[in-house]
């Protein structure tokens, strides 16, 4: 299995995502791709990505067209996108990204949290050979209207690096600048993706023993819990040890 594949599938085990939070996640892209392509999805490749996603995490049609309306209004909000580097007890690196809407207060509540955990908080551009930006896309096995290896060959047509298939779910891998190149290919092939993101897989990955795994899980889920937080990337080894301990 490939190196994006198997670090996903561990992280997947660990069962961090709240659905809360990924509402409000996917509300806050919707928010930022209305700002960019407007609110048609027709014409805005970005926001149909959004709604694909929504659907993936089981998000109310309510919500959704509830989130592209307020977008669109005069008075919506003016998000901006911003990350931040360093690292959490035991070396471990640790990659936010974040969407806001006051930048003064969203860096002061990360830093606090690096503070509090006895991490600290780094300079923009530190952490950026330790991880690789790629493009990763979920889709079910049984919606590929194709045999697997014309299938294979088309997604290499679009950019893939990986394609992998375990349990009916297939994820196919791209590096960053073949993420639209991908997600054209799979609307070309009329493939509903379950969740099309930009993610940072480390290079390498860094081992702890339980009680330090759960301090690092501790301060990844403090992080999780601001509003402002989008992701949180990072270089635990998530075993299935750890996962199953959680």
């Amino acid at each position: 299995m490939g190196r994006a594949f198997e670090y996903r599938k561990a992280s997947k085990l660990a069962r961090w995502d709240k659905m809360a939070k990924q509402f409000s996640r996917i509300g806050r892209e919707i928010a930022m791709a209305v700002k960019e392509g407007g609110p048609n999805p027709e014409s805005n490749p970005a926001l149909r990505r959004c709604i694909l996603n929504a659907k993936g995490v089981n998000m109310p049609k309510d919500n959704v067209e509830r989130a592209i309306k307020k977008a669109s209004g005069a008075d919506a909000e003016v998000y901006e996108e911003i990350s931040y580097e360093g690292y959490g007890p035991y070396g471990i690196a640790i990659f936010v990204e974040c969407t806001t809407n006051n930048s003064t207060r969203t860096v002061a509540n990360v830093r606090a949290i690096f503070n509090k955990h006895d991490g600290n908080l780094g300079k923009n551009g530190e952490l950026t050979f330790l991880f690789d930006r790629k493009g990763i896309f979920t889709i079910t096995e049984s919606s590929i209207p194709i045999s697997w290896d014309e299938f294979e060959l088309e997604a290499i047509d679009g950019g893939a690096e990986e394609v992998e298939k375990n349990d009916g779910e297939v994820i196919i891998t791209t590096a960053f600048e073949d993420f639209g190149s991908m997600n054209t290919k799979l609307e070309e092939l009329k493939i509903d993706t379950q969740s099309a993101t930009l993610e940072r897989i480390p290079n390498t990955t860094k081992s702890l023993n339980l009680e330090q795994s759960h301090e690092i899980l501790k301060m990844i889920e403090k992080f999780e819990d601001d509003d402002d937080v989008q992701n949180v990337f990072h270089n635990l080894e998530i075993t299935e040890e750890l996962a199953k301990s959680l």
